[in-house]
C-alpha cells in the first residue's frame, strides 16, 4: 500500500457451519457481540451475589443494631438503626444478671460441650482415619462405605432410638447425654482418611518401624505432627457443629442449668411469647451476638490452618 493512503480494518467474528447442501457456510457476527454477552453474564452474577450478600448481612446488622436498644426501641425504630440513646451497657448488665446470671452458666455449658466434643471427636476421627488409610483388614471397604452412608441419615430419624438408649443408660439430664453422641462424626472420619493418605506416606511408616518405633508411637509422635492442618480442620468443623447443636440438647436435657446457649436462648424466646412475660428481646439479641463471638475468634486464629488443610485435602486427596 503506497504512502499517503490509509485503510480501516474491521474486526468481525466469523463462525463456520455446515449448510443444508453439505457446504460450509460462514456467518459473520457484528464486533463486540461476545463481549456484550460476557458483560451481561458478569452483571447477572454480581446481582445474584449481591442479593445473597444482603440476605446474609441484613440479619447480622439487625442484631448489631438491636443490642443498642431497649425493648421499646426495637419495635418503635427502624430495624437497622442504632438505638438513641444507646442502651448497650444497660443490656449487658441485665443480660448477666437476669435470672441470677443463668446466661453465664449456659455460656460455660456451651464451651464445655463444644470443647469436649471437638477434642474427643477429632482424636477418634484421627485414629479411625489412620486405620482406614494405613491398614488392611477384612470388610474395610464395606465398613468405610457404611460409615459414610450414615451421613445421609437425617437426625430426626434418630430421635426416638437415641432418646430411649440414653434414657436406659441413665444419661438424660447429664452432660454425657450431650457429649457422647456428639463424638460420632462420619464426615470428620472421611476427612482424616484423606489427610492421612495425602500427608503420611506408608514409606515413612516403614522407616519408623525399622527404627524400632511401635504402632502407637508412629501414630502419635510421627504421624500426628504432620497433620496439624487436618486436625485443626476437623476440630473446627466439630466445634462449630457442637456449638450450634440444638436438637440433641432439646431431647436430652430438661434442667435449665444444663442448657447450652442455643437451647437457653430459645427457651427465653418462647417464654417471651407467653402472655404477661417480661419482654426481653434486647437481651435475646445481645445473647445471640455474644454466642457468635467464640466461632468468629476460632476462625480468626485458626483460619490459616483450616484453609491450608482444606487445600491439602482437595489437591492431594
Amino acid at each position: 500500500m503506497g504512502p499517503g493512503t490509509s485503510s480501516t480494518t474491521t474486526v468481525t467474528d466469523r463462525q463456520t457451519s455446515v449448510g443444508p447442501t453439505g457446504l460450509k457456510q460462514e456467518t459473520v457476527r457484528p464486533p463486540g457481540s461476545d463481549r456484550g454477552t460476557r458483560i451481561a453474564g458478569a452483571s447477572l452474577r454480581h446481582i445474584v451475589f449481591g442479593i445473597f450478600l444482603l440476605y446474609c448481612l441484613v440479619p447480622a446488622l439487625w442484631v448489631v443494631a438491636a443490642i443498642t436498644k431497649n425493648n421499646d426501641q426495637i419495635f418503635s425504630t427502624f430495624g437497622l438503626w442504632i438505638g438513641y440513646p444507646p442502651h448497650l451497657l444497660e443490656n449487658i448488665v441485665d443480660l448477666f444478671t437476669y435470672q441470677d446470671g443463668i446466661f453465664i452458666r449456659w455460656f460455660e455449658n456451651s464451651l464445655l460441650y463444644a470443647g469436649a466434643i471437638s477434642a474427643g471427636s477429632t482424636l477418634i476421627c484421627a485414629m479411625g482415619g489412620y486405620a482406614f488409610s494405613k491398614y488392611e483388614f477384612p470388610g474395610k471397604k464395606f465398613l468405610f462405605n457404611f460409615i459414610l452412608g450414615t451421613i445421609m441419615v437425617p437426625s430426626t430419624a434418630l430421635v426416638l432410638p437415641l432418646f430411649l438408649m440414653l434414657n436406659q443408660l441413665g444419661m438424660c439430664n447429664t452432660i454425657w447425654g450431650v457429649i457422647l453422641p456428639g463424638l460420632v462424626n462420619p464426615f470428620g472420619l472421611y476427612l482424616m482418611k484423606v489427610f492421612w493418605d495425602a500427608a503420611f506416606p506408608k514409606e515413612l511408616m516403614e522407616a519408623a518401624r525399622l527404627e524400632g518405633a511401635g504402632e502407637f508411637q508412629i501414630f502419635w509422635h510421627v504421624g500426628l505432627p504432620l497433620l496439624q492442618s487436618g486436625l485443626v480442620t476437623v476440630a473446627l468443623f466439630a466445634f462449630v457443629g457442637a456449638w450450634n447443636n440444638f436438637f440433641l440438647p432439646l431431647i436430652v436435657l430438661s434442667r435449665s442449668e444444663l442448657y447450652p446457649l442455643t437451647l437457653g436462648l430459645n427457651v427465653w424466646n418462647s417464654t417471651v411469647a407467653n402472655a404477661g412475660a417480661r419482654p426481653i428481646y434486647s437481651l435475646i439479641a445481645l445473647g445471640s451476638f455474644i454466642s457468635v463471638l467464640p466461632l468468629l475468634l476460632a476462625f480468626v486464629f485458626l483460619g490459616r490452618y483450616w484453609r491450608g488443610g482444606l487445600t491439602a485435602g482437595a489437591s492431594k486427596g
